[in-house]
């Protein structure tokens, strides 16, 4: 009698706890997609170079802060150097090609197609990371596709050809994953974190003498908001997957899209066409099956 009194105790703290970690994502998306909106406004002066390095700068304050909590400078030391760096070689791949979509496409549109990653992600997963995938999660890829296929529109005049950037950006964010299930589990997130940003920045340092534009102090600003808010939208996802499953809270990220659609419409005065809606729609619900179906497998 008494265990199974434990046992109700506990419930209401587990769900509590998977509640906690969704909210912790929820807001953790709202920043990241604030953090695009910041960098598609500052893409009307400054390119992706500029951009990785300036906001790579105050990231680090940011991240010197969760280093110093989570245990120190010797937090950073590696267990897997070369996939870490590579890790962090393919999330600079992806951010770059980002940064480019949203100079020339808008906001949700731009973060729909990103959203292409996940069913990437599966369908490489029986060669890279040698899982299983079974006919109703590959159904879901195909669906997941034909729903690209309506939002991109090829051989219709409504094809654009910077759809190829965020395309090619969900590329790069699945070979990121990919990279991080195989290589960085042994080290610490905010290590992974850290070397991320330290690949951006070096990488952006890189480009200045190819076209430098010194930002005025609004503009330094806006840096300084994005690298705060991007660190910090990283601490939130983490403390998500901490309290809760995984299914549940990677469920939320799809909040981008809806925060998406409200910044690029209350900025830029964005407002995504019913085919794009559809095609989002249907990617949208095949990430969520998949999410479902990894659960249940």
């Amino acid at each position: 009698m008494s265990s199974r009194a434990n046992e109700s105790a506990n419930r209401p703290v587990a769900r509590s706890t998977t509640g906690q970690g969704m909210l912790y994502m929820i807001a953790g998306t709202f920043l990241l997609t604030l953090q695009d909106g910041i960098t598609k406004w500052l893409t009307a002066d400054f390119h992706a170079g500029e951009i990785m390095f300036y906001r790579g700068l105050w990231m680090f304050p940011a991240l010197a802060v969760l280093i110093h909590f989570n245990g120190g400078p010797r937090t950073l030391r590696l267990q897997q150097p070369a996939g870490v760096i590579w890790r962090g070689v393919a999330a600079l791949g992806a951010s770059i090609l980002v940064t480019v979509s949203f100079k020339n496409m808008p906001l949700a549109e731009a973060s729909a197609v990103v959203f292409v990653s996940p069913l990437l992600l599966t369908a490489v997963s029986p060669w890279l990371l040698g899982e299983q995938v079974g006919w109703q999660r590959w159904g879901a890829v195909a669906f997941g596709f034909i729903g690209v296929l309506v939002m991109v529109q090829p051989g219709t005049d409504a094809f654009d050809m910077w759809v190829l950037f965020p395309l090619a950006a969900s590329v790069f964010s699945a070979a990121r994953d990919v990279m991080t299930r195989r290589y960085c589990a042994r080290d610490s997130a905010s290590a992974v974190m850290f070397y991320t940003s330290l690949v951006a920045c070096l990488a952006g340092a890189a480009t200045l003498p190819f076209g430098t534009h010194w930002p005025s102090l609004s503009q330094w600003s806006l840096f300084m908001a994005g690298g705060t808010i991007l660190s910090f939208a990283h601490v939130l996802i983490v403390k998500a997957f901490q309290l809760a499953p995984g299914a549940p809270v990677s469920a939320m990220k799809y909040f981008s899209l809806v925060w998406a659609a409200m910044i690029g419409f209350m900025v830029w005065g964005d407002v995504p066409g019913p085919m794009k809606l559809l095609g989002a729609a249907l990617v949208v619900a095949a990430g969520m099956f998949i999410l479902y179906r990894e659960t249940k497998r």
